[in-house]
């Protein structure tokens, strides 16, 4: 049979037909009304898609140089900072902030786990100047509870800014930056905005705009004054990528258009979906006999990492499904290599994509002759097939209770 090369990763992932025509169509220069008008588009848009009313700036980035730029903005040499950290990323939120000559306190816990607010509590100190956190640990597909942070530090009544990775958080997450006290809220373009990596973006709340003023860690192209200043105008401080930009606006009508023009409610419909299909494959690989790397609620939906078999490296199933079906599937990072694998349900994901990965893995399963417990055809795909029967009925039963609008067509 053909291969179709599929990516099942949690970045880059699949690409947005509207924003692939998009960006071969972005032949504009980016001093031009033209693409002032797109560019203030696309900030407005991304306000509604992180859910803020804070000013939101992007930039010509992946998504670590917004984390740097959230470190080199906020920081001075010297401050305390404290990182929650149980994965790659959040290793690499350490790695940055020393870096900037930052005081690292880290609360960590280990691979396939979240800590608890006690910890928190615990190590979050009177001089803490911010504290560091992934919404979603894409190296283990863990959630971590964000809003339950944000409120201990209010509780706390902390001076401490509060710094989300949400890269993989946003379109999968069901995120409140506002209500939840988040002062940097971080995404990536390569994510659930379908579209190649290359761009970053970050909302920043009124506390981290005045914090700037009074920070003096070295920053000259990640000088997010110097960018918001540009965006008030609808340009950036520096060349921006003219052709991401546009595929970004393409992206964010796409999603809006899922909801009859509100993107407000697509980006909703965006994170269901993503909990739809990572609730499929859960129950899928469970059926099949694997164990899941998340404990139970705090799985992330961005991606499910899965266990294989005592004394089977995870590369036989990532290889397999590469060879046999062309389908991309991510190892463990790190010291986790070889001990797990992860699919992605971020942005352009679908039922039917879920349905393909799920008979894909038993066929490579079954091959390989894993030693699970329930190693048989269709064993996976009934679990998920129920999980996504009951998940519609559910959605059915909801919009019938909903209340008709007065005035509405």
């Amino acid at each position: 049979m053909i291969r179709k090369t599929r990516l099942f990763t949690p970045g880059p992932t699949p690409l947005l037909p509207a924003a692939q025509f998009a960006m071969a169509a972005a032949d504009i220069h980016h001093r031009t009304a033209e693409f002032r008008a797109m560019f203030t588009k696309v900030l407005s848009q991304l306000k509604d898609f992180v859910g803020t009313k804070n000013d939101v700036l992007v930039l010509a980035s992946s998504g670590s140089g917004a984390m740097e730029a959230s470190v080199s903005n906020l920081t001075s040499p010297g401050d305390r900072v404290l990182v929650l950290t149980a994965g790659k990323f959040g290793e690499r939120w350490t790695g940055i902030a020393k870096a900037f000559n930052c005081e690292v306190d880290v609360v960590s816990a280990p691979y396939g786990s979240t800590f608890s607010l006690d910890e928190v509590k615990t190590a979050l100190k009177l001089e803490t100047r911010v504290v560091f956190v992934q919404a979603t640990e894409s190296s283990t597909g863990v959630r971590h509870d964000v809003e339950a942070i944000g409120k201990l530090l209010r509780e706390q009544k902390s001076e401490a800014l509060f710094v989300v990775d949400a890269i993989t958080g946003l379109g999968t997450t069901h995120l409140d930056m506002d209500a939840w006290g988040i002062d940097v809220l971080i995404g990536g373009s390569q994510k659930a905005l379908m579209i190649p990596p290359g761009l970053s973006y970050l909302a920043a709340s009124q506390r981290a705009w005045d914090r700037m003023e009074s920070t003096y860690n070295p920053r000259y192209y990640f000088d997010l004054r110097k960018e918001r200043k540009n965006a008030a105008k609808g340009e950036s401080a520096y060349t921006p990528s003219v052709a991401l930009i546009a595929a970004m606006g393409a992206a964010l009508d796409w999603i809006a258009n899922q909801a009859d023009g509100n993107l407000v409610e697509g980006r909703k419909k965006l994170v269901d979906n993503a909990n739809t299909c990572a609730a499929m494959t859960r129950a899928a690989a469970s059926a099949m006999g694997f164990d899941l790397f998340a404990p139970k609620g705090y799985e992330a939906a961005a991606a499910t990492a899965i266990v294989p078999p005592k004394g089977t490296d995870s590369g036989v199933i990532v290889k397999g499904l590469r060879s046999k079906f062309a389908a991309i599937v991510t190892d463990g990072q790190g010291e986790m290599k070889g001990s797990l694998f992860r699919i992605a349900h971020i942005g352009f994901f679908d039922y039917m994509d879920t349905i393909a990965i799920i008979g894909a893995l038993e066929q490579v399963c079954v091959a390989a002759k894993l030693p699970l417990a329930n190693l048989a055809f269709g064993t996976g795909l009934i679990a998920a097939q129920k999980v996504y029967a009951e998940r519609m009925a559910a959605e059915s039963s909801s919009a019938a209770k909903q209340p008709e609008l007065v005035g509405a067509k």
